[in-house]
């Protein structure tokens, strides 16, 4: 059975080219590029929970922003960031968000890289199959985000 014309997009997107920011001040780069641009109709996928079926709407974006930023600097406690990849870094359209509890391989070649926490995406996302249940500090952290 083929793939949806948004699920297959979605999915190519997903399998495609990403760049990782990888120092702190790359991150917040990327992060004044997504809020200039954060009315664009952003999809916030918590990998685990079930797909949004509606964009978020630029506060909801902003708030995603600065919560995920907060999290990321408190428990990935290098001097590097190396978690957060971009299909494009000057105009982003699709990022993924690795949970600094979760990395496992994210970078580089591995036969079961470890699907990232988060997902921002301008195209509508598809249910990706979680290899492991969602923390319920995760799911929480999630909920009172967008509650």
């Amino acid at each position: 059975m083929q793939p949806e014309p948004n699920e297959q997009a979605f999915l190519q997107a997903f399998r495609g080219s990403f760049t990782s920011a990888l120092r702190w001040h790359h991150l917040d780069a990327l992060w004044e590029r997504v809020r200039d641009r954060a009315d664009l109709g952003w999809y916030l996928y918590a990998v685990g929970e079930p797909p949004p079926k509606q964009p978020s709407d630029g506060a909801q974006v902003r708030t995603f922003i600065e919560e995920i930023d907060r999290l990321l600097r408190e428990e990935h406690r290098e001097d590097y960031c190396g978690i957060v990849y971009a299909d494009d870094l000057k105009e982003p359209r699709f990022l993924k968000i690795y949970d600094p509890h979760n990395l496992g391989v994210s970078c580089g070649y591995s036969e079961n890289p470890p699907l990232p926490g988060w997902i921002m995406s301008l195209i509508p996302p598809v249910d990706l199959p979680a290899q492991r249940v969602l923390p319920n500090n995760r799911r929480r952290w999630w909920q009172r985000l967008f509650s």
